[in-house]
């Protein structure tokens, strides 16, 4: 009798593998966890790798200081449930010390210096491998990558100087000073995501189901009225039925107009869409090789 596995316990048991690469072939791994939906998965994953035991690397945060109040009360409910170690990584006091410049203006954000914040933390702490939630399907410069992402003694990653990877063989050597970074998920797509999700009843911050929350559209991007968010006089807010399809500093993640409040109306919905969820990106619009130019800047 043959037996063959669904299409999602194929990436499961790829990701799962991938992971135990991580813990077998470096010294200090962290999972990089940001308390989205794709970092969501990877912690989950990483659980399940390890099983009974506990999870073998810490997970860490780069905190911007912008973040949704939402996402930081999952991120410590989640820790405390699971009793894994977190690091927090605070970008504030990059700023503080004069690590980091933070942006002035209308459309300023602190995304692009988390790149110091975490560069700092990988020297603190020696880690040698980051794991990330990354997915190939999310942005031209994801695409490029692989799963063992190699970074040079300066974070800096070089898309055109990557190992191959044939066979499911990972080469993990480095240099001093080296490190990696490394892509469970990166053969899923969104969708692959959330059915996953769904077969798994992995829990979720609010902030990725409809609801009612006061906005201004930016450049076609709907952007929710917090603490950080600067506005221009013909700036409006006004109250919209939306929700998240992506979690990350508040001042440039948008938001999409939906009335899905269920994960099977979510799935519905994502099946139905053309448009990828970086769209609502305003960081992402700043330029066509915004997401590269961070990445070889020592970004995630």
């Amino acid at each position: 009798m043959s037996y063959r596995l669904s299409h999602l316990k194929q990436l499961e048991s790829e990701s799962i593998y991938v992971i135990r690469e991580v813990a077998a072939q470096f010294e200090k791994p962290v999972l990089l966890f940001s308390g989205g939906k794709d970092s969501i998965v990877v912690l989950h994953l990483a659980i399940k790798a390890f099983y009974p035991a506990k999870l073998p690397f810490p997970i860490m945060h780069v905190d911007t200081g912008h973040n949704f109040p939402e996402t930081i009360a999952f991120r410590d409910q989640l820790v405390e449930k699971l009793g894994v170690k977190l690091i927090v990584a605070s970008v504030q006091e990059s700023i503080d010390k004069g690590r980091a410049v933070e942006e002035k203006g209308i459309n300023a954000s602190r995304n692009a210096i988390q790149a110091v914040t975490l560069m700092d933390a990988i020297d603190q702490y020696k880690f040698d491998c980051a794991l990330g939630g990354a997915r190939r399907d999310e942005e031209k410069a994801r695409a490029k990558e692989r799963f063992f992402s190699h970074r040079d003694e300066f974070g800096q990653w070089d898309p055109k100087n990557q190992r191959p990877e044939l066979w499911n063989i990972f080469n993990g050597k480095k240099n001093f000073g080296e490190h990696f970074r490394a892509f469970p998920i990166s053969n899923w797509t969104e969708l692959d995501v959330w059915q996953y999700l769904k077969e798994e009843g992995v829990s979720l911050p609010s902030l990725y189901f409809a609801h009612k929350r006061q906005v201004i559209q930016r450049n076609g991007v709907f952007l929710a009225m917090t603490d950080f968010l600067e506005t221009a006089t013909h700036e409006i807010p006004e109250e919209r039925l939306i929700r998240f399809r992506t979690i990350g500093d508040a001042t440039c993640t948008g938001a999409w107009e939906s009335a899905a409040d269920t994960i099977d109306a979510i799935v519905e919905e994502i099946a139905a869409t053309r448009l990828t969820e970086r769209a609502s990106r305003a960081d992402d619009k700043r330029s066509e090789s915004s997401m590269e130019d961070r990445k070889k800047q020592g970004y995630f």
